[in-house]
Order: C-alpha cells, then structure tokens, then sequence
C-alpha cells in the first residue's frame, strides 16, 4: 500500500526552516526537533557555554529552551521575550546594532575594556532578572509581594527600567544604562540617597561597580526571598545571535570576553535561582583570547554532528511533515531512504551520498533534502530519483560555495579570492604543488588585502581553509575535515583535499586532474577503410600482433599491481589511476578479440597510443606531487617505464613480423 500512498506522501514531504526563528513558527522545529547530547547538557545545566559553527543548531537548542522554560508575563520587548510553561522562565537576549556599538564603546575609567564590558552585560542580567521577579512574584507563587521585590519594581520605575512596549530595542534602554553605570544611578529603592556616597573618592569604574553590586544583592534578596531556587526550575537568561553584532575588531572581542565574564558572575550572584546560557559561534569563542579563558572548559559544550545522527534528524522531521499520508504508519528508515528516496545514488547509499556531500550541521542537511524534493515536483516526478538527486547536488554545492564566503566574511574577507587555486583540477593537492600555485596568485592578493597579509602564506592558507571545513588532510587512510574542533594540521602533513560538498561547483570531482583514455580501436579501423584481411594474401597476421597487445596487457597488469601496493595514495587516487588504467587493458583485450574475428587493427598505431597516453599519465601523477612524496613505490615512474617500453617494442616491430 505504500507504493500508492508516494505521490501524497511527497506532496507533504517537508523537511523545515533553515533558520530556527521561523522554524520555530511555521516549520518544524516543534514536531521534528532531535535532542541532542548539546541540548541535553544544557538543560541540565551542566554547560553554560552551547559553541557551534553557523547552521549547527545552536539557536533551535535556543528556541526550544524558550518554549520549554518560558514565564507567562511579558512579550518580547528590547530583545527581552517571555510565554510559556515553566514557572522558572526564560529570557531570551538578542543584541541589535544599536546595542552592539554600545556595548563595543563603553568604557569606564580606571577598568580594563573586558572589565568594563562585563559590568554593562551585568548590569542587563540584573536588569532583565528584576523585571521578570516583579511579574513573577505574583503569578508563580501567590503571596504577599515581599519588599525585596518592592524595592526592585521602585528601581525599575526610577530608572526608567520598566518594560517597554513590544517593539522597543535593547540598544534604546543600554544608552541610558550605559550612562547611569558611567555617572550615577537612582538607588533609592535599596536605601542609598546618592552613588557617590558608595565610593566618594573611587575611580568612574569602582563607583559603577559598587552601584552594580548594589543592584545585583536586590535582585539575589528577591529571588531569596520568594525562595525561588527551592521551588522551581531556575530563570534562563539565553544570549543568542551575537555575531550579528561582532566584528573581528578588538572591541568586538572584548564585548564577548564581558559577557563570559558577566555569565560566570552571575552563576556565583544568584546562585542556583538564574543560569545564563550564552550561544555562541566557534569561530567567534575560538578567537578570544584572554587570562581567564582556561576557567571557562568546563562550561563548554561543542554541537557536533555525525552521519547517523543527521540521518535519524531527516528520518524524525520527514514523518512529522508527512503525517496523515501514510495512514497511520511510521516512517521507518527503509520508507524514506528505499522508497521516497532512491535507494543509491552514484552507487552510494544515498543517505551517505547526501550527508558527506553537505557539511555536517542541520542547516545544510535540511536544504540539501529540501531541494532533491523541490527537484523531482519540479519534475512532476511521484518520488524522488537518482537524477533529481545529482541535479540537487549541483545546485547545493553552487549554495554552499557562495554561502561559506558569506559566513566567513567578516574574518577571513579573502576567501572566495582562495577558490580559483582549486578550479577545474583535482580534488586533492599536495602541500607543494598548492605552494605553487599559491605563489602565482600571492602577489594579488597581497595587494587586495593588505592587512590580511600575514595569513597569506602556505601555512595560513591551510590553517584557514582547514578551519572554515573547505580543506581536509589526509591522516592515515582517512580524510579529516575541519570547522569541528579537530586537530589544526600539522606541519609535516602535505595531502589535502577538497571537501566533498564544493566540489561540483569548483570542478574538481575527480581525485587527480587525469587526462580520461579513450579507446581507439573503433576509430583506427573505420580510418583504414578495411573490415577483414582478403586483400593482404601475402602476408601472415596473428603471431606478432597478438605479442604486441599480450605487452599492453602485461604492462598494464604491471601498473595496476604497482597501484595495489600504494597504499599511501589514498583510495580514491588509486581508484581513478586504476580505473583509466582498466580502460587501457579493456581496450587490448577488445583488440585481440577483434583480431580472432578477421578484423583489422593497426596493432602498432594501437601500441604507440597506448604508450603515448602512458606518458602523459606518468607526467600528470607526477605533476600531482602524489607520487614519491608520501612515500610510494613511484607508480608514476613505473607508468613511464612501461611506456617506454611499449614504444621500443612497438619501434622494433614497425614493419616486421619477427620478434623483438
């Protein structure tokens, strides 16, 4: 019955937003949501820190927490947003432009930037707390309102903190806030007249540290006071989007060092009544460098995902969208991969076909399976197929190409100018011959990128790519690739190649840049005009001919042993050396049997081609910088040996029958 429920099944076969914002709305992120082990540490509050690379489904950890620990009161107001279930809440900050540039400029005298940095970012925790515990006193437990929670709404009201209308931005409140930590602000509510009674004789920094530490012991008495930690789940304050507002300027850097500092603070301030869990981009975090760094590794936890566990995410999102149209059914892995899907493409299975071939992150995943179904409606097909797949594929890898510039720009502005060095060629390059061509295109892009001229070397070239997941390098008999966290590459490593989701846009989709043989048999005996050997009475063909293509036969199989013992060439370089070379031996075989059957066959001319493709393959595996440098047997050298051979025997039998 599955066969006649396709057609509705595809029609309804959706696999979600890209982005978790609207997924959250109008996608699937509800039904179709795979907890993962991120997600799982932080709900439990075992990490803090939630680092992952643009797409990995950092913000839907996000959204979920909103709607799982959301409070009732309020909407979204200054990046400030509340619903939900749980009595604990949650809030979500999300800085604009206008909060950003307040954030990156301010400064407090007698403070080092990332100091004061963390005092504004603590200053809108307390901010934030203290608005939600006016709300929530009332509505979560239903008592008298303590005077702790008093005085925190008489500070809200004084200075001007109270909720704003839906609409109002973060930026908006923080040039005000910014300008009370800097000078003074009202502090009535918890019993000082003035703040510069708190520090009469301080710097600008110690008088807004003492005012903040002020604001931050109100807020701590009220969650003690409605004893908030004992009867609920904590307040979640969630940070998210920041790289919306970073540059890879030293300010930006330090707003990110403030806010770690600021969600460390906080942990220790309000104890087990609030967490910050900040989401944050690796490139970014990775970046940062800072004294009090090595404090924050336990608080990590990094999203990475596997094949199996994409997998099971298209498995999971597909039947929520499919829903009626199986009638009740589940949709199983056979359903989605043997019947909706083509069961292999390119002879992959094809969810490893589509999994290697986009970067592993939900983001890619989803547009990946997304545009193999918008394929095959194209199409008007009943069920996704082999060809809507490879046409997908093309049309991703073009995506994804121009999206890595984008996501990278701001870091590494240089890098669409990098893809020209990996066009048209193989896709795997050795440490020497990427040198070379680096060379040629150094002088360019020094001049377009003065300041970014130190990267601009083989090594940073490498590490960059590597970092961004465009390289991977070979390590043994597997190919690492980067953006995850994996080991930088290493000095002595020299084989790299170009991960598998840019290929088809680059042109590089075969291991080694090998001129393709053709065979000639065909074409050599339509040229002579002759189809048998009635009309060469007098002389004997067979014996030497036959000879001749046992040679091409046996230098072949010579090569093809040769490539069989290389093992450090990499499976797929050995695989294309092994495939044109099977082409050659194909062809001699195809000769000799035309040969038995009284067809004619310039054997010599055959003999010459051969050896003379056998040179250029020697001299574009060498070219490579393959062969030799990772220690082969030299299949290229052998190649060329065989060549030579080939030309000499087929030299000494050019007009004679007699052996050579």
């Amino acid at each position: 019955m599955w066969g006649d429920l396709s057609v509705a099944a595809l029609d309804r076969l959706y696999f979600g937003r890209e982005d978790a914002e609207r997924d959250v709305t109008d996608g699937l992120l509800r039904e179709g949501f795979l907890p993962t082990a991120a997600f799982r540490a932080a709900l439990s509050g075992r990490k803090m820190l939630i680092i992952g690379r643009k797409g990995s489904g950092k913000s839907a950890i996000c959204m979920r927490l909103m709607e799982g620990g959301a409070h009732t009161a309020g909407g979204r107001a200054g990046g400030g947003r509340a619903g939900g279930s749980q009595a604990g809440g949650a809030l979500l900050i999300t800085p604009d432009d206008a909060a950003g540039d307040e954030i990156r400029r301010f400064e407090l005298q007698g403070l080092a930037g990332d100091t004061a940095k963390s005092l504004i970012w603590r200053y809108v925790f307390a901010v934030h707390a203290a608005r939600h515990l006016t709300a929530h006193a009332k509505d979560a437990h239903g008592r008298k309102e303590p005077d702790s929670v008093k005085a925190l709404r008489r500070f809200l009201k004084q200075n001007d903190e109270e909720a704003v209308l839906p609409g109002g931005r973060l930026g908006d409140r923080l040039t005000q806030s910014a300008r009370g930590l800097q000078t003074s602000l009202s502090l009535e509510a918890f019993g000082v007249r003035a703040a510069m009674d708190l520090v009469p004789a301080g710097s600008e920094g110690a008088r807004a540290a003492r005012q903040l530490e002020l604001v931050e012991h109100g807020v701590a008495r009220a969650f003690a006071d409605l004893g908030c930690a004992d009867a609920h789940a904590p307040l979640l304050l969630l940070v998210d989007q920041l790289e919306q507002v970073w540059s890879a300027e030293a300010d930006s850097n330090s707003m990110v060092i403030g806010l770690l500092l600021a969600a460390k603070h906080a942990a220790g301030a309000y104890g087990r009544a609030l967490r910050c869990l900040l989401f944050l981009r690796s490139d970014i975090y990775d970046s940062l460098l800072f004294g009090e760094g090595d404090k924050f590794r336990g608080d990590e936890v990094r999203i990475a995902w596997t094949e199996p566990a994409l997998r099971e995410l298209a498995r999971t999102r597909a039947q929520a969208s499919v829903g009626d149209a199986l009638g009740g059914a589940d949709l199983d892995d056979t359903r989605l991969w043997q019947e909706l899907f083509p069961p292999t493409v390119a002879g992959e299975p094809t969810p490893t076909y589509l999994f290697t071939r986009s970067l592993p992150r939900p983001r890619d995943a989803i547009q990946f399976l997304n545009l193999c179904r918008d394929t095959a409606a194209d199409q008007c097909h009943d069920r996704i197929e082999e060809a809507d797949v490879l046409q997908a594929t093309w049309q991703f890898s073009e995506w994804k190409l121009k999206d890595l510039v984008q996501e990278y720009l701001i870091a590494h502005p240089f890098l669409e100018r990098l893809y020209p060095l990996f066009q048209n060629t193989g896709y795997t390059v050795t440490r020497g011959v990427l040198g070379n061509r680096l060379e040629e295109a150094a002088p360019t892009l020094r001049r377009l990128f003065p300041a970014y001229a130190e990267s601009l070397d083989l090594t940073g070239v490498v590490d960059t790519l590597f970092a961004v997941g465009f390289l991977g390098v070979r390590r043994g008999h597997d190919v690492v690739y980067g953006g995850g966290g994996e080991l930088p590459v290493q000095p002595h490593e020299g084989e790299f190649h170009v991960h598998p989701c840019f290929r088809e846009a680059l042109g590089a989709t075969s291991p080694i840049d090998l001129r393709r043989y053709e065979p000639g048999v065909v074409a050599s005996r339509i040229g002579s005009g002759n189809v048998g050997y009635a009309h060469f009475p007098s002389r004997s063909f067979g014996d030497r001919e036959y000879a001749l293509l046992d040679d091409v036969t046996r230098s072949c199989r010579s090569v093809l042993r040769q490539v069989g013992r290389a093992v450090d060439l990499g499976h797929d370089v050995r695989d294309e050396i092994t495939e044109q070379v099977s082409r050659v031996l194909a062809d001699a075989t195809d000769a000799q049997d035309r040969l038995r059957h009284n067809e004619y066959v310039d054997v010599v001319e055959h003999v010459l081609t051969v050896a003379s493709y056998f040179t250029t393959l020697s001299a574009q595996l060498q070219a490579t910088g393959l062969d030799g440098a990772l220690g082969t047997d030299g299949v290229g050298h052998r190649i060329d040996d065989e060549a030579r051979r080939l030309r000499r025997l087929a030299g000494g039998a050019s007009g004679s029958s007699s052996g050579a």
